[in-house]
């Protein structure tokens, strides 16, 4: 028997099939994995505190090369985005145990990343995704 081994495709703004369902307070990128609802995972994404920062992370991306990394560090994580070559880029996440890359172009990855400068609020209802991310965290607490 062979393990799951889910791949996503390479995600666009202009996707007909659903693959982002939101991004929550605290910049999570909530993706449905293969626009599977029932298969959704919180990518940390890029937080930012001021200015400068919100710039030169932005110029960072723009800067990769084919085969760069970038890191986004987070408190209790952490996500590499993987420049694969010109507009193609990916995510690394787990997913079901399995290091997963979700890939994007150029123009949808910064426009996740985007949504960390500091003005930025996120849409009413992705409020609920932050409060599900809460949840998912006292519960593997509470496991361990």
């Amino acid at each position: 028997m062979t393990p799951l081994f889910p791949l996503a495709p390479r995600y666009r703004l202009d996707d007909e099939l659903p693959w982002l369902e939101g991004i929550d307070p605290s910049r999570h990128y909530w993706l449905m994995v293969n626009g599977d609802a029932a298969l959704t995972v919180a990518i940390p994404g890029l937080a930012v505190f001021s200015q400068e920062e919100f710039k030169q992370a932005i110029l960072g991306f723009r800067a990769l090369q084919p085969g760069g990394q970038m890191e986004i560090q987070r408190a209790a994580n952490r996500c590499v985005i993987i420049c694969i070559s010109q507009n193609c880029y990916a995510l690394e996440a787990e997913v079901l145990g399995a290091t997963v890359w979700h890939l994007f172009d150029q123009e949808t990855l910064e426009s996740l990343l985007r949504t960390s400068h500091p003005d930025w609020k996120c849409a009413p209802k992705d409020v609920e995704l932050g409060r599900r991310s809460l949840l998912r965290s006292w519960a593997q607490s509470i496991a361990a």
